[in-house]
């Protein structure tokens, strides 16, 4: 990985920076962008609506007591006006369907593929970036940041937009119904204006409570997993380990709680602050010079002095609103920074669209160095080994030796700190991405085993539609299932291999034991055609003489495949081609089994000691059998 790259990653651990103005509009069309692409009509259609309904309010609210006052006081037609009051209820109940019509039928839809187009933008991009990424704490919390406000923040984002345009109409409106009354009560309406900072204030104090509690929230989900997941069961229910979750969930709270407590008092004091500019100072202000006017003055008349009363209130209160609503898209804008800083980031592993198909050949690897994000030292050291095709490569060592990252770099999870892999004389980057992956199929010892059917599982993608092409799938599975040793345990299942996997979903489908899923797993091998199998660790959870078959239907099936195999076991090792011992993240003995033997190196003493240490308990239990 480049320095620009791990500078880049280092620095997304940082405290976010003040926004500019410039950034902060950026970020918000950025996802108004997204809601448009989505559904295009629905920004439109929902600002012209909350926009109608402002209009209704104004003149089914001010407006009409205005009109209602002025029209009775100057002796009008009592019919005209009720009229011009059913015209408007008209108008009201219409827009009212309408927006209902919107929200229950219209909208659901929209958000739904708003929904999806924001989860497949992370998706595809949580797919694109370096395996290593997962391993990095600053990027990987910008993922978990970004998958839990995009969605909410992105309607946020939109409320804040409807609420602008009606904000502005309504504002306007009343506030010139004032002006035409006296000019002096708008200054009583401009009174909030001062205090819009209080609310930009509040909302930088609200982001950071936000942050420091989602970190503690993690900890407290990762702990909820620990109870009902799987995974965990045994453990939970065998050692203290339940007790100790729990007493780390209950400080954990007690942390959420002292959080609170330090932000509480801040944003309380600023919501108070706020609150009394409007309902004190202004509205109270406001109503007393009313009645001063109409009562001392009698510069206002009673019938304007009544609209005063209804409306000075409401203009204090839209433009405390629109001050509030501008100063949220400065909200909205730092937590959007999150869901750019992970969209915008770079993959330092990039599909080469102009590259070429690889289709299988001799691999070389020289000089291979890899290091990991914020270590200092490397984990391999200048590697070097060739693969031809159809050979059998056996990589042998104890753990942390470095033969799992060799396997992750020639699979191009990992983008290399030095050295080269070429397939054909051709570069690892000058292959399409897709295709270079598509040459490998690995089975590695953490394999998943999916919530879906054991075809699925083993084909790894949908059985397909047409008959043929169905029956091809069909038969492709059974004969991966037989020569992995689980075509039985299927057989006995419900569904044959039409039978779910895991009870995620369906209560009825099957939990395999740890040996029966890992068959599952190498069965994958069986189904698949690619050039190159790797195998890391597959056998760990079967039993010596089920790995002794196995490993003879596999090199059956790949006899015209190269076999890439990590084994803890060094029997394994024996029929390969070529033995390489990894110490250290270096390759520090190669040959074959015999040779190695022979020569009386680091391998053959381990081999020895495996062997007698197999003897010993094969002695053992022989002896407790005659017992």
């Amino acid at each position: 990985m480049s320095t620009k790259k791990k500078n880049k990653r280092k620095n997304d651990g940082k405290k976010p920076e003040k926004l500019p103005l410039r950034r902060v509009l950026q970020n918000n069309l950025f996802m108004l962008g997204m809601i448009r692409r989505a559904a295009p009509a629905y920004i439109f259609i929902d600002v012209i609506l909350d926009l109608l309904w402002s209009v209704i309010e104004f003149f089914s609210g001010s407006f009409l007591l205005k009109v209602v006052v002025d029209h009775l006081g100057e002796g009008g037609d009592p019919v005209t006006l009720a009229w011009f009051i059913l015209g408007m209820f008209a108008i009201h109940i219409t827009v009212f369907f309408a927006q209902q019509a919107f929200w229950q039928i219209y909208a659901p839809i929209s958000q739904r593929k708003l929904y999806m187009a924001i989860r497949i933008a992370l998706y595809t991009q949580m797919q694109a970036v370096e395996l290593s990424c997962y391993e990095d704490p600053a990027y990987y919390e910008k993922y978990v940041k970004a998958m839990n406000e995009a969605e909410d923040r992105a309607f946020n984002v939109l409320w804040s937009l409807e609420r602008l345009f009606g904000q502005v109409f309504s504002l306007i409106a009343n506030a010139l119904l004032l002006w035409s009354i006296d000019p002096i009560l708008m200054l009583f309406a401009l009174i909030p204006f001062g205090v819009g900072f209080i609310r930009k204030k509040r909302n930088k104090i609200a982001f950071k409570e936000n942050e420091d509690i989602q970190k503690l929230a993690w900890k407290a989900n990762y702990i909820q997993r620990g109870f009902y997941l799987q995974d965990y069961a045994k453990e939970m229910r065998l050692t203290g380990m339940s007790d100790k979750l729990l007493h780390d969930l209950d400080e954990t709270t007690v942390e959420i709680e002292r959080i609170k407590r330090r932000y509480g008092i801040r944003t309380a004091a600023l919501d108070y602050t706020a609150r009394i500019s409007h309902e004190v100072v202004t509205v109270l202000g406001a109503c007393l010079y009313a009645v001063y006017a109409t009562l001392v003055q009698g510069s206002i008349g009673v019938g304007d002095c009544i609209v005063v009363l209804n409306s000075v209130g409401s203009v204090s209160g839209y433009l405390q609103g629109l001050v509030t609503n501008l100063v949220s898209f400065h909200e909205h804008a730092l937590y959007i920074q999150n869901l750019r800083a992970f969209l915008d980031y770079e993959p330092a592993i990039k599909e080469n669209p102009e590259g070429v198909a690889a289709n299988g050949g001799e691999i070389v690897v020289e000089n291979l160095r890899y290091r990991y994000a914020g270590a200092e030292t490397d984990t391999l050291h200048g590697v070097s080994l060739r693969i031809a095709p159809g050979e059998k490569i056996a990589l042998v060592g104890q753990n942390g030796s470095g033969k799992s990252t060799f396997v992750k770099l020639l699979l191009h999870l990992y983008e290399p700190s030095e050295g080269s892999i070429t397939l054909e004389g051709v570069p690892m980057d000058h292959h399409t991405l897709a295709s270079w992956r598509k040459s490998f199929r690995p089975v590695f010892q953490d394999y998943s085993i999916f919530a879906l059917s054991v075809a699925e599982n083993i084909l790894m993608r949908p059985l397909r539609k047409d008959p043929e092409g169905e029956a091809a799938d069909r038969a492709l599975v059974e004969n991966a299932l037989r020569q992995s040793g689980a075509f039985e345990r299927v057989l006995k299942m419900p569904h044959g291999m039409d039978t779910m996997l895991t009870r995620e979903f369906d209560d009825k489908g099957e939990v395999l034991s740890g040996g029966e899923a890992q068959k599952i797993a190498l069965s994958r091998v069986f189904a698949s055609d690619a050039p190159v199998v790797i195998l890391d660790e597959p056998t760990s959870a079967l039993d010596p003489v089920a790995e002794y078959r196995l490993f003879e239907n596999m090199m059956q099936a790949c006899a015209d495949r190269a076999v890439v195999f990590i084994s803890h076991r060094l029997s394994s090792a024996v029929p390969a081609d070529r033995v390489y011992l990894f110490e250290d993240g270096r390759i520090v003995e190669s040959g074959t089994h015999k040779e190695l033997m022979e020569r009386g190196g680091h391998y053959a003493d381990m081999f020895r000691k495996q062997a007698e240490s197999y003897r010993a308990t094969d002695a053992e239990t022989r002896e407790e059998v005659r017992a």
